[in-house]
């Protein structure tokens, strides 16, 4: 009979390879931190390396691929695509995300935005916006760039 071979979940940046460190989310948000009970997987090297993922509550594991200020605000942008198309009535959550898992040739596991690449969040903020027009609703998502240059 063979042996499972025991998985490996520790967490490791893909920016610096260090090893990632659960710590309480007042670790990187100090004051600003809203819930004394969220939990961050960290780069072991922050703050010097600035990537980090929220993890689930109950469980502790982690809602996805640590993100860089960048990555993370390009998930953002990917989400409230995503949260504009639903609230325009175009279509249900579960059903979005059913039509985005096969326009972009993804598994259901992979379907997750916390998971998601720069590139991969553009694709779906690209897709929403063609399915917006499509229905002829104005897209209101400004980016974080637009955003960030304008106060």
């Amino acid at each position: 009979m063979r042996k499972k071979k025991k998985q490996d979940n520790r967490l490791y940046c893909p920016y610096c390879g260090r090893q990632a460190v659960l710590r309480p989310a007042m670790y990187v948000y100090g004051e600003r931190n809203l819930d004394p009970e969220n939990y961050l997987y960290v780069c072991g090297g922050y703050p010097a390396c600035d990537s980090y993922i929220g993890v689930h509550k109950k469980s502790l594991s982690p809602m996805g691929t640590l993100a860089d200020g960048n990555l993370r605000h390009k998930r953002i942008e990917a989400h409230r695509a995503l949260n504009e198309v639903i609230n325009a009535g175009v279509m249900t959550k579960h059903g979005l995300y059913i039509w985005l898992q096969n326009r972009l040739c993804l598994s259901e596991t992979e379907m997750h935005i916390g998971k998601f690449s720069y590139f991969r969040c553009e694709e779906t903020i690209r897709e929403c916006k063609k399915l917006m027009e499509q229905n002829k609703i104005k897209i209101e998502t400004v980016s974080y760039e637009e955003n960030k240059f304008a106060a």
